[in-house]
């Protein structure tokens, strides 16, 4: 049987280690194994990227990276970063014309300029729309950079994954894009993140009990109000914050050390792939408070790792978390605090919203989420004309 060569935007692959990279590493690896049979998958990049990140995908028979081979590649170091950009945005489509590319998917919200005037067959996924939903929290070059890049993709893609109900609305209402060009798929997570029920606990590295939350310390996060709800919980209880710092999490820590909570909030910048499982094993729960997500990951890796979750109104959180985790206000500490005591150890009815709630994320397992887009692969394949 003739495999179908299927390209896909890398960048986020080798130098992303949060959100965008872990997905595309995932949907990858999984691919690989429900498609070891019909696809050959070829990963640009536009370089090596980082070791750590570019090793977490397995090299199997069909798995391949691609790096740029254009002669016009800059011979000056000068250049070289431009190019690079360039090489991604546009000059990507002669390599895949080489490779006798089929179909493109872009991972992270974004196709190659000339792709659909190429007559190479496009998938895009779609994460959010933050930056239009809420462009507060960009800079504004930034929010329209992106803004202009989606109507871009727009204009080339021939069929959008969104990876929520929440992000299919947005596309639809922000985009003006008919729902039949778009599928939601949600997201898969890594195999790292799960733990039978009857596996031991791990303690993660901290004493003390604590909850956990974990994502880019940023403002959309809102993890101010998780500090706040500390003033609520019992004084041995702990907040572990994992993920990159801003000048938001600055803010954090002199809220928390003004107001006598300094002890309790604990910031970790450089937790590991390898790390973060035990992190989450040894929490009593996990808190995630953000104001606007595309689809909020975090929350299916500790459910997966047998963690109750509490999550904020107002997105897509409820999608993920499903409907035995706990929502409240993004403006409430005193209800987030409470929902919290509802789900700490030794509470009523804890061990079965656990269950619950693993049951709820069977539908993210891998191979199922690999095998929904390999069906929008084969229907677009099919097609002997272009929608």
């Amino acid at each position: 049987m003739q495999k179908s060569n299927i390209g896909f935007d890398a960048k986020r692959i080798v130098r992303n280690a949060t959100g965008l990279g872990s997905y595309s590493r995932t949907l990858v690896n999984d691919l690989a194994v429900a498609g070891a049979d019909s696809l050959d998958l070829r990963l640009y990049a536009p370089d090596e990227g980082r070791d750590e990140l570019r090793s977490q995908i397995v090299m199997r028979p069909n798995v391949h990276f691609c790096y740029p081979q254009s002669s016009l590649a800059p011979r000056t170091s000068h250049f070289i970063p431009f190019y690079k950009n360039y090489w991604r945005s546009r000059a990507i489509v002669n390599d895949l014309h080489r490779d006798r590319i089929h179909l493109f998917h872009g991972l992270s919200g974004e196709l190659p300029r000339g792709l659909r005037e190429s007559g190479i067959r496009s998938v895009v996924t779609i994460h959010d729309l933050i930056f239009l939903r809420h462009p507060e929290y960009y800079n504004w070059f930034d929010a329209k950079l992106y803004a202009w890049k989606f109507r871009q993709t727009l204009r080339e893609a021939d069929h959008i994954i969104a990876i929520s109900q929440c992000t299919k609305r947005d596309i639809m209402q922000l985009g003006n894009v008919p729902e039949e060009r778009i599928s939601v798929i949600y997201q898969s997570f890594a195999p790292r993140f799960k733990a039978s029920p009857s596996s031991p606990r791990g303690d993660g590295q901290q004493a003390a009990p604590y909850i956990l939350s974990v994502g880019t310390i940023e403002e959309r996060k809102n993890v101010l109000l998780a500090v706040k709800a500390l003033h609520y919980l019992p004084a041995n209880l702990s907040l572990v914050l994992v993920g990159r710092a801003t000048d938001y999490a600055r803010q954090v820590r002199r809220y928390a050390d003004h107001h006598g909570l300094g002890r309790r909030v604990i910031m970790r910048h450089d937790v590991s792939n390898d790390e973060l499982p035990s992190l989450y094993a040894g929490a009593e729960a996990f808190v995630y408070p953000s104001r606007y997500e595309g689809f909020g990951i975090p929350i299916i890796e500790a459910i997966s790792m047998g963690l109750p979750v509490v999550a904020a109104t107002g997105s897509c959180l409820e999608e993920a978390g499903g409907p035995h985790s706990l929502y409240v206000s993004p403006d409430d500490p005193e209800a987030l605090a409470r929902a919290l005591r509802q789900v700490l150890r030794g509470a009523p009815g804890r061990d079965e919203r656990i269950s619950q709630s693993r049951n709820y994320i069977r539908k993210f397992e891998g191979c199922d989420v690999a095998r929904q887009v390999i069906g929008i692969y084969q229907q677009l394949l099919n097609q002997s004309t272009r929608t």
